[in-house]
C-alpha cells in the first residue's frame, strides 16, 4: 500500500512514503532546478572534441559556487566527482576523467544542485562535433521519450502511465529501454519515493497526486537493454556495446498536470541537436 505524507522540512531518509510539497517547496524547487538547467546550457559552449570530462567537472563545481550551490553527487555514496559524464555505450555514471572527448562522441551530463536545501535534478545529450545519423537519430527518440512520458503525468493518474508511453514508443522505433535504473522522487532529498520506471504498463504504480516531484529520465539503447557495472563500482554500460543515452527532466504533479521545471531557459534542452518532437508530446 502507498503512503503518502506532507513533505516535512528536514527529511532525514527516504522512509518509502510519496512527500508530497506545497506551494513554497514549489518555488525552491524551480530556483534550484533553474541553476542546474543554466549549467547545462553554458556547457553547450563547451563540449566539443578534445576537451575531457575533467574539464566539465570542474565547470559544474565553479558554477555551482558561483550561485550558493553545491553539486549533490560530490562525496555521494563514495562518488569523488561533481557531475556524470556518459560516453557512447556508457549508460549513466560515468565518471570524469582526464581523456579527451573524440569527433563524432554523444555524451549525457548529468547535474544535480543543491540549493536552499531542494535538488534540481537534470540531464541532457551532447554531441561532440559532427555524429552519425545513428547517434543522432537514438538521441531524438530517447528525448521524444522523455516528452511522451512528461505528457503522461497528470493527477489521478499512475507512475505506470509514463512507463508504458516510454517503452511503447520506444519499442516503436525498435530500441530498447534499460530497466536496471529508473526516476525517483526528489526535493529535499536526493533519492525518494517512488521510484520512476521508465516501462510497465497503464493504471500501475502509486497514483500521482498534487504537490509529488520526482524525475523523469530514460536510458534508451539502441541495441538490447542489459547494462553490466564495471570495476569502479559506478560506471554502468551496455552489454552489447551499443550506444545508449538519456534525458532528464524534474516534474511536479500540480492540480491540473503537471510543471517541468528543469526546462532550459536557454532553448537548449537538446544542444547541438534538432528534435523534432511528436505531435501532441509536451514541451
Amino acid at each position: 500500500m502507498t503512503t503518502y505524507l506532507e513533505a516535512e522540512p528536514n527529511p532525514t531518509r527516504n522512509s518509502g512514503a510519496i512527500r508530497l510539497y506545497d506551494a513554497a517547496a514549489f518555488e525552491g524547487m524551480r530556483r534550484a532546478c533553474q541553476l542546474t538547467a543554466r549549467c547545462l546550457d553554458g556547457l553547450a559552449a563547451i563540449v566539443e572534441p578534445g576537451v575531457t570530462t575533467e574539464t566539465i567537472d570542474r565547470y559544474v563545481v565553479d558554477f555551482a559556487l558561483a550561485n550558493n550551490a553545491f553539486p549533490a553527487t560530490l562525496n555521494y555514496r563514495g562518488y569523488g566527482k561533481s557531475v556524470c559524464t556518459s560516453i557512447n555505450h556508457v549508460v549513466c555514471h560515468g565518471i570524469p576523467n582526464d581523456k579527451p572527448l573524440k569527433e563524432g562522441d554523444i555524451v549525457n551530463i548529468d547535474v544535480t544542485f543543491i540549493h536552499d536545501g531542494y535538488h534540481g535534478d537534470s540531464s541532457r545529450m551532447y554531441p561532440v562535433g559532427r555524429v552519425k545519423r545513428a547517434a543522432e537519430r537514438l538521441c531524438g527518440i530517447t528525448y521524444r521519450s522523455l516528452l511522451l512520458g512528461i505528457e503522461a503525468v497528470r493527477p489521478g493518474g499512475h507512475t505506470g502511465d509514463l512507463g508504458e508511453a516510454i517503452q511503447t514508443y520506444a519499442e516503436s522505433e525498435r530500441c530498447s529501454v534499460v530497466r536496471d535504473f529508473c526516476g525517483h522522487g526528489v526535493g529535499k532529498l536526493f533519492h525518494d519515493a517512488p521510484n520512476i520506471l521508465h516501462y510497465g504498463r497503464r493504471g500501475e504504480g502509486p497514483e500521482m497526486r498534487p504537490g509529488m516531484v520526482f524525475t523523469i529520465e530514460p536510458m534508451i539503447n539502441i541495441g538490447r537493454p542489459h547494462v553490466k557495472i564495471l570495476s569502479d563500482g559506478w560506471t554502468a554500460v551496455t552489454r552489447d556495446r551499443s550506444l545508449s543515452a538519456q534525458y532528464e527532466h524534474t516534474v511536479g504533479v500540480t492540480e491540473t498536470g503537471c510543471e517541468v521545471f528543469t526546462l532550459s531557459p536557454a532553448g537548449l534542452d537538446t544542444p547541438g541537436l534538432t528534435v523534432e518532437p511528436l505531435a501532441g508530446a509536451a514541451e
